[in-house]
């Protein structure tokens, strides 16, 4: 697995574009962690893709319709089967954490990443995507080193009372002895 830094892209990797994007006003430094499922508690469908490509059809299912008009994206998503999508280069802004602070500045998806594991707050990740997710952060680090352990947190942690994701199911202890094996 490889960035490229001049795309902001993983080699190797399906990019679908979202036009839920911007331009960055700051340096990268933060990685936040997400769970994304759709509709809620399904899995392996492509209604993330499309929420992310802005094409989701709201009368797909009963839960969309309060999805209408939602203009949300992330930088990746890692499915329960270890496989990446990515839908906004690195270098630019995905539309991840919302209203959000981190240490005192607002505004995250200005100066984070965002990643999203397909999961809920209800239940335990697949051990791949611990894997896929420890060796994305390693490539990440090389090219944005001012991420490091203490800038890897959670939307809950840039979003407290608003969002709780990746919840009380993502095992940090377990993705933190993974990412240390990674860099021994």
């Amino acid at each position: 697995m490889q960035i490229n830094p001049d795309s902001g892209l993983i080699e190797g990797v399906v990019y679908l574009p979202s036009p839920h994007r911007g331009e960055r006003s700051a340096d990268i430094d933060l990685l936040v962690i997400h769970n994304i499922s759709l509709p809620p508690g399904q899995f392996g469908e492509q209604y993330i893709h499309a929420l992310f490509e802005g094409t989701l059809d709201t009368s797909a299912h009963p839960y969309f319709k309060r999805l209408a008009g939602l203009q949300v994206s992330s930088h990746l998503l890692i499915q329960r089967t270890g496989v990446i999508t990515q839908f906004v280069p690195f270098h630019e802004v995905a539309w991840h954490a919302g209203v959000s602070s981190f240490e005192g500045r607002e505004a995250c998806n200005q100066y984070s990443i965002g990643i999203e594991l397909e999961g809920t707050d209800d239940e335990p990740f697949e051990a791949i995507q611990y894997d896929v997710l420890s060796k994305v952060t390693q490539e990440l680090v090389k090219i944005y080193p001012k991420i490091n352990k203490h800038r890897i947190v959670g939307h809950s942690d840039v979003a407290p009372g608003r969002k709780t994701d990746p919840g009380p199911y993502f095992d940090w202890g377990y993705y933190h002895c993974i990412l240390d094996g990674l860099s021994a």
